[in-house]
C-alpha cells in the first residue's frame, strides 16, 4: 500500500467519523423531541488502489420499524375514539347522578310520588296540594335541565367535528407539501446535512396526528412519498391534498337531526372534495369509522339522541299516564254470527287512538290501532309507532269530513271489519261473519289542560309548554321529540292546587279519588315503552312502571359509561405499550449514544494517528533526499 493510499483511507475514515459524531450529537439533542426518529450513518466501502478500502457516506438511515408505526397509527385512532366517547359519556352520567343521590331524576320522581301519597291521606290539606304541585315542578325542571345538558353535549360534538375537519385539512396540506419536497431528493443524497430525514420525521408526525382524528391507511412509493387513504379506501393525500368541508349548523336541539338526504338533514356532514373534481359525503357513506371524528359523529347522531329519546319517552309516558282515558265499547251480538260495538271518537285529539281487536277464521288474534292524524302529509304511518309487535297501525286523516274518515277506516280494515255511521260520536264497528270475530273496541282520549273539573280523575298534570300532550304527529316530527325539555306543570293547577282533588263540580274537599288515581298511575300502573329508545326489543318491548323504566334506562346509561371508560383505559394501555416499543426501536437511548460516541472518538483518534504517521514518513523521505 502506498502512503497516498494510506492517507486517503485515513481521511475518508475521519470524514465518516465526523459525520457519525454529528448524528450522535443530533440524536442526543433531540432525545426528548416528539416524533424524532434515531438517525445513523449509511456508509459503504469503496476501492482505493490495490490494497485497502476507503469508506464513503451515502446518506442517513432512520431507525424506524414500519410495522410498529402502522400499528401505532391504528391504535392512535382507536384511542382517540375511545377516549373522547368515554369523556362525553362520563359527562352524561353526571347528569343522571348516582342512584339515591339528591338532585337526580329518580330523587325528583320519588319526591312526587311521596307528595301524592301524602295527598291521598290528607286530601283536604292545602299544604299537601301545594306539595304535589311543587314536586311536579321539580320533576319537570329536572327533565328540562337534563335535556339542555344532552343538547349541549350534542352541540359540543357538532363543534368538535368542525374543529377536527379544520385541523385535518391543515395536516393533509403539510403532508402533501413534504411529499413534493421529497421529489427532488427522496433518499437523502450523500450529505448528512440533507433535510430529507427531518422531513420524514415531520411528515410522520403529521400522519400520526391525522390518525387521531380518523382511521387512515398509508402506502409509500419508491420516492419515499406517501398516499393517505381513509380506512375504507377514500384517498385523502397524494401529490395533492383533498379538502374536507363541514357545513356546521347553529344551535342543536332535539329536533335537529342528521339525515343522509341533504335536504332533510339539519346537522352537518363531512364531505371530501378532490382537486380534480368530485366529492364524497364521508358521513353518509360511513367512511370514517374510528378516531375523534367518528366518535363525535356517533355521539351526536346516535348515543346522545338515544339518551334524549329515553327522557322524552319517560316524559310522554308520565304525562299520558295521568291524562289519557281509555273508554271501552260494549261488544254485542245483534244477530247470529255478528258482533258489533258503538264507539265515540269525537273526543279524539291528534295522536289519540281507536283500538280494535278481532280473531280471524284460524282463531288468531289481531289488533288494529287507528291513529288520528291532522296532517295528511305524514301518512302512511309505520308500525314502529306501536310498542306491541302484534299491532297494526293506520293513520286516519281527521281533517276531512266524517264520511271520508269512515271511508279511510274501512280501507284500512280491508273488509275484516266494517265501520259505519254519520256521526263521529256514534260509529258502529261490525265484524265480517265469514272472516272475523270482533272481541274488543275502545278509544283513548286525552284530558285537556283546561278541563280539570270534567268529572273524571284523569287530568293534565303536565303539559307541553301549556298544551296537551297527545302524541301528535306532523311533518315536523313527533310531539314526543324534545318533550322532556318542554314539560311543564299545568298552570291551572299552579293557580288553584285544589283541582288536584276537586275533579267535578260536586266533589267533596276530602275526596281521594283523583289523588288515589295519580298514586296508582305513578307507582303501580304498567306501560309498554317503544323499543327504538334502546330499552327492550321489537319482539319483546319493555313493560313496567314509570319508576322501573326510569331505572332501566339510567342503569343502562351507567353501564354504557362504565364500558366506555374501560375500553378507553384498555386502549390507553395498548397505545402506551406500542409507544414504548416504538421508542425502544426508533427512539434515542442516551446510554447507547454515549457508548457509540466513545467508539467513534477512538476510531477518530486511530485515523488521526494514521495520518500523523504518514506525515512523519513523508518528512523522513523528504529529509532522505
Amino acid at each position: 500500500m502506498s502512503l497516498n493510499d494510506a492517507l486517503s483511507i485515513a481521511m475518508s475514515g475521519l470524514r465518516a467519523n465526523q459525520a457519525a459524531m454529528s448524528l450522535v450529537s443530533s440524536n442526543v439533542a433531540n432525545a426528548e423531541t416528539p416524533g424524532y426518529v434515531k438517525k445513523t450513518i449509511n456508509q459503504v466501502t469503496t476501492n482505493s488502489g490495490a490494497y485497502g478500502s476507503n469508506v464513503s457516506v451515502v446518506g442517513v438511515n432512520r431507525e424506524l420499524d414500519q410495522y410498529i408505526q402502522a400499528q401505532l397509527r391504528t391504535e392512535t385512532s382507536g384511542a382517540g375514539y375511545a377516549s373522547l366517547k368515554s369523556n362525553f359519556l362520563q359527562q352524561l352520567q353526571g347528569m343522571y347522578g348516582n342512584p339515591g343521590s339528591v338532585g337526580t331524576l329518580e330523587a325528583a320522581f320519588s319526591s312526587l310520588t311521596t307528595a301524592v301519597q301524602a295527598l291521598s291521606t290528607s286530601a283536604d290539606s292545602q299544604s299537601a296540594r301545594i306539595g304535589v304541585v311543587n314536586a311536579a315542578a321539580v320533576l319537570s325542571q329536572q327533565l328540562n335541565s337534563m335535556t339542555q345538558g344532552i343538547q349541549s353535549l350534542r352541540g359540543a360534538a357538532e363543534n368538535g367535528i368542525s374543529d377536527s375537519v379544520k385541523t385535518a385539512n391543515g395536516l393533509m396540506k403539510q403532508i402533501a407539501t413534504i411529499n413534493n419536497q421529497l421529489a427532488a431528493n427522496p433518499n437523502g443524497g450523500t450529505s448528512t446535512d440533507s433535510p430529507t430525514a427531518a422531513l420524514l420525521d415531520q411528515r410522520d408526525q403529521y400522519v400520526t396526528q391525522l390518525s387521531e382524528l380518523m382511521d387512515i391507511r398509508v402506502t409509500t412509493n419508491g420516492a419515499n412519498q406517501i398516499t393517505v387513504f381513509t380506512g375504507s379506501g377514500v384517498q385523502l393525500v397524494g401529490q395533492e391534498a383533498a379538502t374536507l368541508s363541514f357545513n356546521a349548523q347553529g344551535t342543536v336541539t332535539p329536533n335537529t337531526t342528521w339525515d343522509p338526504t341533504t335536504s332533510k338533514s339539519t346537522l352537518g356532514s363531512v364531505v371530501v372534495s378532490f382537486a380534480n373534481g368530485g366529492s364524497i359525503d364521508l358521513t353518509a357513506s360511513g367512511a370514517i369509522k374510528s378516531g375523534k371524528i367518528a366518535a363525535y359523529t356517533e355521539l351526536r347522531d346516535k348515543t346522545l339522541v338515544e339518551a334524549q329519546d329515553q327522557l322524552d319517552q319517560f316524559a310522554a309516558s308520565l304525562s299520558s299516564a295521568l291524562s289519557d282515558k281509555t273508554t271501552a265499547a260494549t261488544v254485542t251480538s245483534p244477530t247470529a254470527g255478528t258482533q258489533a260495538a258503538t264507539i265515540d271518537v269525537s273526543g279524539m285529539k291528534s295522536g289519540n287512538v281507536m283500538h280494535l281487536t278481532y280473531t280471524d277464521a284460524s282463531n288468531v288474534q289481531h289488533q288494529v290501532s287507528l291513529v288520528r292524524v291532522d296532517d295528511p302529509n305524514v301518512l302512511p304511518l309505520s308500525n314502529s309507532l306501536t310498542t306491541d309487535p302484534n299491532d297494526e297501525v293506520y293513520g286516519i286523516d281527521f281533517s276531512s269530513s266524517p264520511a271520508s274518515i269512515v271511508a279511510q277506516i274501512n280501507t284500512a280494515l280491508n273488509g275484516k271489519l266494517t265501520v259505519s255511521g254519520a256521526s263521529l260520536s256514534a260509529l258502529t264497528v261490525q265484524n265480517n261473519p265469514t272472516l272475523t270475530t270482533l272481541t274488543a273496541a275502545s278509544v283513548t282520549t286525552t284530558a285537556l289542560p283546561g278541563s280539570l273539573t270534567s268529572g273524571s280523575p284523569q287530568l293534565s298534570l303536565f303539559t307541553d309548554n301549556g298544551s296537551a300532550y297527545t302524541g301528535a304527529l306532523s311533518t315536523s316530527g313527533s310531539q314526543m321529540t324534545g318533550l322532556a325539555g318542554r314539560l311543564a306543570v299545568n298552570t291551572g293547577l299552579i293557580a288553584d292546587p285544589s283541582k288536584l282533588v276537586l275533579y267535578g263540580p260536586t266533589t267533596a274537599a276530602g275526596d281521594t279519588t283523583r289523588a288515589d288515581f295519580i298514586t296508582a298511575q305513578l307507582t303501580t300502573a304498567k306501560f309498554q315503552y317503544t323499543p327504538s329508545e334502546g330499552v327492550g326489543s321489537a319482539t319483546k318491548p319493555f313493560s313496567g312502571t314509570l319508576l322501573s323504566y326510569m331505572q332501566q334506562f339510567t342503569s343502562a346509561q351507567g353501564a354504557q359509561a362504565t364500558a366506555a371508560q374501560q375500553l378507553a383505559s384498555g386502549q390507553d394501555v395498548v397505545l402506551s405499550t406500542l409507544q414504548e416499543k416504538m421508542s425502544s426501536t426508533s427512539g434515542v437511548n442516551i446510554d447507547e449514544e454515549m457508548a457509540h460516541l466513545l467508539s467513534l472518538q477512538n476510531a477518530y483518534s486511530a485515523n488521526a494517528r494514521v495520518m500523523s504517521t504518514v506525515n512523519e514518513l513523508y518528512k523522513t523521505l523528504m529529509q532522505a533526499f
